[in-house]
């Protein structure tokens, strides 16, 4: 169902944001659909937020929110951390950029070796998309090979091998603007579909690699289990095609060493960003010496390879470089990830108990420090607190009833809490107490204003 003029959620949201309003009235006149990233899109707008604080935020209305975006998952301490904000300061103190090497990607290194188990090189990129580009073209200059395995709804960056098979095309074609070609070279496979995967690998020799995010999909909304990712460690190193882990969500969130780290799955090579770099842009390919080596000058030469080119005006930027290091410190040595994952333990209880008072037929779920809202859209008869996410094909867990995302999404606006549009949300290591009875309160009050319209 669409959001509809008249709708109390919406009227009550548009009172409370009309700063936000005007600012997305002139948004459009500049931005496509008025928004700098996909993600922000929502019905009638979204919020302009001021500043933030640990794990709320405030917008440019006034309007206080417990957040639960995070940074797109990447302020694992929260916003506005102090000894990040004081090495960020340090840092631009010195420099925002040299153009030459310095000491903190030294130290920003060491701190990334010292956490990720495969991490024996480290080739700082941009962005966890520049990550995966990069992932593919090792993968392909050292196996000699053309392919990739990927999995439906495993998100790897929005470039040109990545395009097809997240939110659509699922039948493998091109998406607009990429060449048939290159959406031909990717092999397409159902999550957690352990019997399609092998047989990819028993029917073609030219799969140079398969890449996923060792959760599941969107940090585990449609989660995968442990032993499938033994299964596709033992296809690859079978085949001798390169694993991949995509963690540049899970990284140094699941645990300090990754999903890698918790499951003791080593990958081949590993993708980073978000947490990586302390909420500033960056990310890193990490990985096999071997493999690595392709990036370097003196191995190459000494193999009699051809190097692969690697450049990036803002590779290990010294800024990002300083608020990454101090992160990746206070998470190596700190029980941060350990507190948020216990905060989603007790977050997705609670939001389950409260479905269950309401009579609502949803169910909260997901692992670590993330969660989901399944909204039911095929009406099954479920137990909030019993659901099985394995029990549901991926296409309906990903699917939402039209509209009904976006609504209660305002409906948590309203009361103070910004989730994400799938809906659930990453959670940091600032969510305390008093931000869990105020999320599992304003999901209560939130159903109540949906049932009063007639929604759920």
């Amino acid at each position: 169902m669409e959001v509809l003029s008249n709708s109390r959620i919406e009227a009550s949201y548009r009172e409370r944001t009309r700063r936000s309003a005007e600012l997305a009235k002139e948004a459009r006149e500049l931005f496509p659909s008025g928004i700098t990233h996909d993600s922000r899109k929502i019905d009638p707008y979204t919020i302009y937020v001021d500043h933030a604080e640990g794990p709320r935020k405030w917008d440019v209305d006034g309007n206080e929110y417990i957040d639960y975006f995070g940074g797109h998952g990447a302020l694992m301490l929260g916003h506005h951390h102090p000894e990040i904000d004081r090495a960020v300061a340090d840092a631009l103190a010195r420099g925002t950029h040299f153009g030459s090497s310095h000491e903190g990607e030294v130290r920003w290194a060491q701190e990334v070796k010292a956490l990720v188990p495969s991490a024996e090189r480290v080739r700082f990129t941009s962005s966890g998309t520049e990550a995966t580009h990069l992932a593919l073209r090792v993968a392909r200059a050292a196996t000699g090979r053309r392919k990739l395995v990927r999995f439906r709804t495993h998100f790897h960056g929005w470039h040109d091998h990545m395009t097809q098979g997240y939110v659509s095309h699922f039948d493998g074609s091109a998406t607009p603007g990429v060449l048939e070609e290159v959406a031909d070279s990717v092999v397409l496979l159902n999550p957690g579909d352990e019997a399609a995967m092998r047989e990819a690998f028993a029917s073609d020799a030219d799969i140079a690699a398969a890449i996923l995010e060792p959760t599941g999909s969107s940090f585990g909304l449609i989660p995968l289990r442990p032993s499938f990712l033994e299964a596709l460690r033992e296809a690859t190193r079978e085949s001798g095609a390169i694993l991949i882990f995509d963690e540049v969500v899970t990284g140094f969130r699941v645990s300090p060493g990754g999903a890698q780290g918790e499951f003791g799955i080593r990958p081949d090579l590993t993708t980073l960003a978000k947490i990586l770099a302390g909420g500033l842009p960056g990310g890193a390919l990490v990985g096999r010496k071997d493999l690595l080596d392709f990036l370097d000058f003196e191995a190459t030469a000494a193999d009699g390879r051809e190097k692969i080119n690697h450049q990036g005006t803002y590779n290990a930027n010294p800024v990002s470089a300083a608020a990454g290091t101090e992160m990746l410190r206070i998470v190596g040595s700190s029980d941060a990830c350990a507190r948020a994952n216990d905060f989603g333990e007790r977050l997705r209880a609670g939001l389950n108990d409260v479905l269950i008072d309401e009579g609502v037929p949803w169910a909260a779920y997901g692992t670590f420090s993330g969660f989901h809202v399944f909204l039911n859209p095929e009406g099954r008869s479920i137990r909030p607190d019993r659901f099985d996410p394995f029990s549901i094909d991926y296409r309906e867990l990903k699917a939402n009833p039209p509209g009904l995302a976006d609504r209660l999404r305002l409906a948590m606006l309203s009361n103070g809490v910004d989730v994400t549009g799938w809906p659930g949300g990453t959670i940091s290591a600032a969510h305390g107490d008093a931000e869990l009875t105020a999320t599992v309160e304003a999901f209560r009050e939130s159903l109540r204003m949906l049932k009063a319209e007639d929604a759920i």
